[in-house]
């Protein structure tokens, strides 16, 4: 059973920072692109940001220029640095494969943001 555990969510206020992690099997994390996705209540999960094996990156308009994914190959680990957070960022955060098809999803790390 594939499992993609995240860490690293919190409660912080306007403005200030947090930092992601994601151990995933080194089965699907060697060979694939990897992906920071979120959702927030009543939205759809939705594709933040993305890194590919090159670490070549890719960002969703939102979070350009305050986010940035970062991969350890030799850890398994995926991280988002998030910083200049807006309560629009509030969600459960996840990271799964950066296209299908998608391995079992974990249980998210929750990030809120809020004075």
């Amino acid at each position: 059973q594939v499992q993609l555990a995240e860490s690293g969510g919190g409660l912080v206020q306007p403005g200030g920072s947090l930092r992601l992690s994601c151990v995933a099997p080194g089965s699907i994390f060697s060979t694939n692109a990897m992906g920071w996705y979120r959702q927030a209540p009543g939205k759809q999960r939705e594709l933040v940001a993305r890194i590919r094996s090159s670490s070549s990156t890719l960002y969703t308009d939102s979070v350009q220029g305050r986010f940035t994914i970062s991969r350890d190959n030799a850890k398994n680990t995926v991280y988002l640095q998030m910083n200049h957070l807006k309560p629009e960022d509030t969600a459960v955060y996840y990271c799964n494969v950066a296209s299908p098809p998608f391995r079992p999803w974990g249980q998210g790390t929750q990030v809120t943001v809020s004075s």
